[in-house]
């Protein structure tokens, strides 16, 4: 896994890139959260969703819930980037649109949406 650090309005937002799964639980998630702190001097993450294991996108499973509960706990800011369009599970479509409406957590396209995301 690397951190690439981009930064955008005198804000920085660091970049996974990765060859396999980077979150695969709460503890992982919470490890990169650190090491982008650490790294790069960020909470801000654009992530790709290939990185995170399938049952984040799985709203039963509580995954992701509880990763994006400590992320905003810990003061973390998270823009998950892919298509979305396979999934057709409307609770989380309805998570993605209500998720998208915030402040602190993004649901988008490219990683170019994403980084614009956490830069406002």
């Amino acid at each position: 896994m690397t951190i690439e650090k981009v930064v955008r309005n005198n804000t920085v937002c660091a970049v996974v890139h990765s060859e396999d799964k980077v979150i695969t639980d709460t503890s992982s998630a919470l490890d990169l959260l650190m090491s982008a702190k650490y790294e790069v001097g960020t909470k801000n993450i654009a992530i790709s969703k290939s990185l995170i294991c399938d049952d984040f996108f799985i709203l039963s499973s509580g995954f992701a819930g509880e990763m994006l509960q400590k992320y905003i706990n810990y003061g973390g800011r998270i823009a998950i980037y892919g298509d979305y369009s396979h999934y057709t599970s409307k609770p989380l479509h309805d998570f993605i649109y209500e998720s998208n409406k915030g402040s602190d957590v993004f649901f988008v396209t490219t990683l170019d949406e994403a980084v614009e995301k956490l830069v406002r």
